[in-house]
């Protein structure tokens, strides 16, 4: 579908007239949400009735200048992440138009949180090596496995959901990817507690859980595709978000280092600066990735703001403790909780510490990753394969 003539003038003049209709002031958040998305005001580079006007990407930021500047609610995109940044651009893309318009307005509001079920006790790094099984019967599947570090499914509606379809053919063949309602019986959610804690993964077991056909995303056998375009957003959430000058875990360290001159070193300033510099050339290619995105699809280039994002929390949150020096060890809440999302800057520097070492692990592993940067963007030679032509069937596990 060609893009719309809609320019920023004209984004401001339905911005005006969806905010005389809906006061903030006065309209119920869920209500106003509601309207935003019905007046294409959401993602306004999404087609004409699923939340959009078919305009150019990049004009988004004239849509939240000017709602923020009246006051207007957004919908917490931090609890809902997953949703917007995995599942809507794969649904988009791959999902019937009934799917489209079941799915995308509650995602975006809110009314119903995602999760992510892919990963698998036995084929973590390897997503194409998963054994959850799902078998047709009729109009539905029947689908039995178990998937594992699954952020929110405690708190999900909604899952999108690999499965194996086909064990004759090779690994990456046999897949189909389909959404998953996580209240239908057989859906078994555990918390997982975490070094910090916390439970906000979980794993989930599935015991002859039937999805209706309707639900698959994509054709059968093709689940490794359609979940390629989830992925690719997915590293894009995680690593190519907008931040200003000094953000995120930066900017605590930073105001540490100003409020505490009692704590500095010549090595930690070194390392301080050397940290800063880093941190503020990716936020500078965030900003070329994002409008990259605003003309295309997203590529291997997420999978080095990714990698680049670990490294950095990592490294600036060991240099926190390191400058809070006894004070860094301190970590006042390791009570069992179960978080919507995570709080990597409200909460104390140790937190901060052990929270960043999942970093490198979700959403694509460090190592992984690496690997999608040598071969697609540096065109280096892949690694060999001896399972490709080998039947799921046949592989050793």
């Amino acid at each position: 579908m060609s893009e719309s003539t809609i320019d920023a003038a004209e984004l401001r003049d339905r911005v005006a007239a969806l905010l005389a209709e809906h006061d903030p002031a006065t309209t119920e958040r869920p209500e106003f949400l509601r309207a935003r998305f019905d007046a294409g005001l959401a993602w306004v580079h999404y087609p004409v009735g699923l939340g959009g006007l078919n305009a150019p990407r990049e004009l988004q930021s004239v849509v939240e200048a000017e709602l923020a500047a009246a006051g207007a609610p957004d919908n917490d995109p931090r609890r809902i992440g997953i949703g917007l940044g995995m599942a809507a651009p794969t649904v988009l893309r791959f999902g019937s138009d009934e799917l489209k318009q079941r799915f995308l307005r509650p995602l975006w509001t809110g009314e119903e949180v995602w999760c992510q079920l892919f990963s698998e006790p036995g084929a973590g790094s390897d997503l194409a090596a998963l054994a959850t099984r799902a078998v047709r019967d009729g109009d539905d599947w029947v689908v039995n496995g178990q998937k594992v570090w699954t952020s929110s499914a405690h708190t999900a509606r909604w899952a999108i959901l690999v499965t194996r379809t086909d064990p004759d053919v090779p690994k990456h063949a046999g897949m189909t990817y389909f959404v998953c309602d996580m209240t239908q019986p057989g859906v078994d959610v555990r918390p997982l507690r975490q070094i910090t804690g916390e439970a906000e993964f979980n794993e989930v077991f599935l015991n002859d859980v039937r999805i209706p056909d309707a639900h698959r995303l994509g054709a059968v056998g093709e689940g490794w595709r359609v979940a390629q375009t989830t992925l690719m957003n997915e590293r894009v959430a995680i690593g190519g978000n907008a931040m200003p000058r000094e953000g995120g875990m930066l900017g605590k360290v930073a105001a540490t280092w100003r409020e505490r001159p009692e704590l500095r070193t010549a090595e930690l300033h070194d390392r301080l600066l050397t940290l800063w510099a880093e941190s503020e050339a990716f936020r500078l290619a965030g900003t070329r990735l994002r409008q990259q995105l605003a003309v295309g699809s997203p590529g291997p280039e997420g999978s080095g703001m990714k990698l680049a994002f670990a490294r950095l929390s990592q490294a600036l949150s060991g240099l926190e403790v390191e400058l809070l020096g006894d004070d860094g060890l301190r970590y006042d809440d390791w009570t069992m909780r179960r978080p919507e999302l995570v709080d990597f800057t409200g909460r104390e520097a140790g937190y901060r510490y052990l929270r960043a070492k999942g970093n490198s692990i979700e959403g694509g592993t460090s190592e992984i990753l690496r690997n999608i940067i040598a071969e697609r963007v540096l065109g280096l030679p892949s690694e060999p394969r001896t399972d490709k032509d080998v039947a799921w069937k046949d592989l050793p596990r």
